[in-house]
């Protein structure tokens, strides 16, 4: 019987678990590090397009994330002041158009989704890795607590931080100039028409808001971005000021004052990016989600992408052999290095249009937003949600 590689993940994430969730239905052992003791709750919403919904269901995650996740049926842009933009139907029209929903959820809803589906064997909790060697055809990893691990494989599912990464290019997170304060409010502390399944998002001079139901319905998830001055350490358990929240949203329409006054703990941190690899991998080591590409979050496809990213890598992976793996490896980059990169940079020009000041400019945004909106710009969408990682194709498109 032929011997599987023995890959080692780096990171527990929502990519190094959907990582291990594809390696696992295809035959493929893995071991996943996680610098951290325990996994506990963290982050708030995650915003899960039909490119990420197709292959999950084919894992067997999505009915156990669909006990807690929205299924949003639109979403709807107004000006800071409340005038309306645009509106981009979701619901039916999106499943036909891409054979797949447009969720909303907890992001330590689908972590747990994710966890269930790989089960406690793979993981390794409390390894920091420190060090990366080449030996013996394969990778040696020291680890903080004085542990190895001898791979054939190492995938670097470690974030924006990443250690991995380090071992494919010499460079740093990006300061955007913003920050995002994040958090969640319970529905009841908020009008009625919070309850509706919506992403809403508003627009105004150098700063913007978006909020959605997550958990059910019962808790309204929210982004609030604004200039930054400083570019403290990117972190999700930063703590903010919810007096601050309020100031930088003082004057602004509708839910927006609602949500701000109503929350009582608030998260900020900076928001960066990097700029793009040039090679996604070295030998026997490679990378995905946020340790490849981390993204400003503008397009909502942080989490799609990491997702792809792991299907993708672990189709390559199956039958594959020892001796394969670089020449896998640099087919893996070259197939997703194009579209990351230019979702990045997507993301990138949404910032400025996003946050311009009120004049000619953003009026003309608002009429291009405007013609943009209805099914067409649900159609207009198919170049992010009709992606076929791991050849799972959208049907209808």
């Amino acid at each position: 019987m032929r011997a599987h590689p023995r890959i080692a993940v780096i990171g527990a994430g929502i990519g190094g678990l959907t990582l291990a969730a594809a390696l696992d239905r295809a035959g493929i052992p893995c071991q996943v590090f996680e610098q951290a003791r325990q996994l506990t709750e963290v982050g708030a919403g995650v915003q899960l397009a039909p490119n990420a919904i197709r292959p999950l269901r084919q894992l067997g995650v999505v009915e156990t994330l669909q006990r807690s996740a929205v299924r949003i049926e639109a979403m709807e842009t107004r000006s800071w002041a409340g005038a309306p933009i645009a509106r981009t139907p979701f619901g039916p029209a999106c499943e036909k158009l891409f054979a797949a929903p447009y969720y909303a959820i907890h992001r330590a809803d689908l972590q747990a989704a994710l966890l269930a589906r790989v089960g406690p064997r793979p993981l390794r909790l409390g390894h920091a890795l420190t060090r990366m060697e080449p030996a013996e055809d394969g990778v040696r990893l020291g680890f903080r607590d004085g542990t190895t691990y001898h791979a054939d494989l190492v995938v670097g599912a470690d974030g924006i931080h990443s250690v991995v990464r380090q071992a494919l290019t010499d460079d740093a997170p990006v300061f955007s100039g913003l920050g995002v304060f994040r958090g969640l409010v319970p529905v009841r502390d908020l009008p009625q028409a919070a309850r509706e399944p919506l992403i809403r998002m508003w627009l105004g001079p150098g700063r913007h808001f978006v909020c959605y139901p997550v958990r059910g319905g019962e808790l309204i998830s929210f982004a609030a971005i604004a200039p930054l001055c400083d570019a403290p350490v990117e972190s999700w358990s930063a703590d903010g000021s919810p007096g601050d929240l309020v100031e930088a949203f003082d004057g602004w329409r509708g839910l927006v004052r609602d949500v701000t006054r109503a929350a009582r703990t608030v998260r900020r941190w900076a928001l960066y990016d990097r700029e793009e690899l040039t090679t996604w991998s070295a030998g026997r080591i490679t990378v995905l989600g946020d340790a490849a590409h981390p993204m400003l979050p503008f397009l909502a496809q942080g989490a799609n992408q990491a997702v792809e990213d792991a299907v993708e890598l672990a189709s390559r992976l199956d039958g594959t052999t020892r001796a394969d793996i670089p020449a896998v490896l640099g087919d893996y980059g070259a197939t997703r290095g194009d579209r990351t990169t230019a979702i990045q940079q997507g993301a990138r020009g949404h910032s400025e249009s996003m946050h311009l000041p009120d004049g000619p400019r953003q009026q003309e945004r608002d009429l291009a937003l405007r013609a943009s909106s209805g099914i067409a710009g649900l159609r207009g969408r198919a170049w992010l949600y009709a992606y076929a990682a791991g050849a799972t194709p959208a049907a209808g498109t």
